[in-house]
């Protein structure tokens, strides 16, 4: 009668767990919004690798029947799951090690040796009902369970089953770190009373408590919260393209500023162009002028070549005035050469005019291409009393 009442305490304290009500779960959670709502995702679908757990535990279990009295054994637990969502998970595991019955009538304990592999449907209730909370200290975890069973004698009984069971069962996951928890596990098992060599239902209630370790990232991330960070960062990006847009305006701006001030200054060099132009046809033509004139290259005294400033003057007539004479009309050209008296003999100054002359003669036929038969060569000797300089020269006259 102990044991019994012992496990009706434990099934009363599963049942008052499993219908506690969720305000407190969040009053303990905290994970509201600002209005004061419970937040409960959407979330983030994990990777593969995140959520996993793994855990092992030990404790007692009692096996009921109904031709036997109930007796307590050592029992342990071995368990591999993964986390799908807060809420959503499933877990494979063993339960094993020891069961055991007494008989009425003589009070003898039957031992039987068992195990049983088991794959459950976890849901976590806490997080389902009170939001995702990382650091929530107590998680209450109920559980749906079915798998195969393996019951066999002890103690020289010749004796072995194997059944298919289900069950149910509640766990309280206590968070000791990031990543070690607390676990106690009361489940209950209903399977064919075959397995202890009986008619009817067997019943094996077990209470283990143990430790589990998270694998991998062991949080969830709110949808919400990854599409803020994203939000954020394409708002970063809009307000950088933004920026980028106001500096290319007033680049642009600018660059059109200078455009019009480009366009006003070849607007007024256009219309000094046009000044320009207007005054060279309103004046006379220089060339025409300097056909009136007698153009005269002069030499050193002494010298019959003639310097390179005069070389310089002897093309601009020849490009000018002899030139424009030598477009079809019949024009003769007198090249006359010329030395002063006042210096040198009178046979050096004539040979000076000759060779002043004909050095004239020869770079306009040979340099200038002036016809020669347009040419006529002579010679003189000039006298001067003031300006001696200007009779040593080469007049070319029209």
């Amino acid at each position: 009668m102990k044991r019994l009442n012992l496990i009706s305490g434990a099934l009363a304290l599963v049942a008052v767990a499993m219908t506690a009500s969720p305000e407190a779960f969040a009053q303990e959670n905290g994970n509201r919004d600002e209005y004061g709502n419970v937040v409960r995702g959407p979330y983030e679908t994990n990777r593969f690798g995140d959520n996993w757990f793994i855990g092992a535990a030990g404790g007692i279990n009692v096996f009921w029947n109904d031709g036997y009295d109930i007796a307590i054994a050592p029992s342990i637990d071995a368990n591999i799951g993964k986390w799908f969502t807060p809420s959503i998970g499933m877990r494979m595991g063993y339960q094993g090690f020891q069961s055991r019955v007494s008989e009425p009538q003589s009070g003898n304990e039957l031992k039987n040796g068992y195990m049983y592999f088991h794959g459950d449907f976890l849901w976590n209730m806490s997080n389902a009902l009170s939001g995702y909370k990382e650091t929530r200290f107590w998680n209450l975890v109920p559980y749906l369970h079915a798998g195969y069973y393996r019951s066999y004698g002890l103690d020289e009984v010749d004796f072995e089953d194997n059944e298919l069971a289900v069950g149910a069962g509640l766990l309280h996951n206590l968070r000791l770190t990031d990543r070690l928890d607390l676990i106690i596990d009361m489940r209950g098992t209903v399977a064919n009373g075959r397995l202890i060599d009986a008619s009817g239902i067997s019943i094996l209630g077990s209470v283990t408590a143990g430790l589990a370790v998270d694998l991998g990232n062991p949080n969830f991330i709110r949808t919400s919260t990854v599409l803020a960070s994203e939000a954020m960062a394409a708002a970063e990006q809009i307000a950088v393209l933004e920026a980028a847009a106001l500096a290319l305006e007033v680049a642009n701006a600018a660059l059109l500023d200078d455009n019009q001030r480009l366009a006003d200054v070849n607007n007024a060099l256009a219309k000094e162009n046009g000044k320009l132009r207007n005054r060279m046809e309103s004046e006379p033509d220089l060339s025409d002028m300097f056909y009136d004139m007698t153009p005269v290259v002069y030499f050193e005294i002494g010298k019959s070549v003639l310097s390179p400033i005069e070389l310089k003057h002897l093309e601009f007539i020849a490009d000018n005035l002899i030139a424009k004479a030598d477009d079809g009309t019949e024009v003769v050209i007198t090249v006359m050469g010329t030395a002063d008296s006042n210096t040198g003999t009178t046979r050096r100054n004539k040979y000076l005019s000759e060779a002043r002359g004909k050095y004239v003669y020869d770079i306009l036929v040979n340099e200038y291409g002036v016809n020669p038969d347009c040419l006529v060569l002579a010679s003189d000797i000039v006298q001067s009393e003031q300006n001696p300089e200007f009779d040593r020269a080469v007049l070319i006259s029209f």
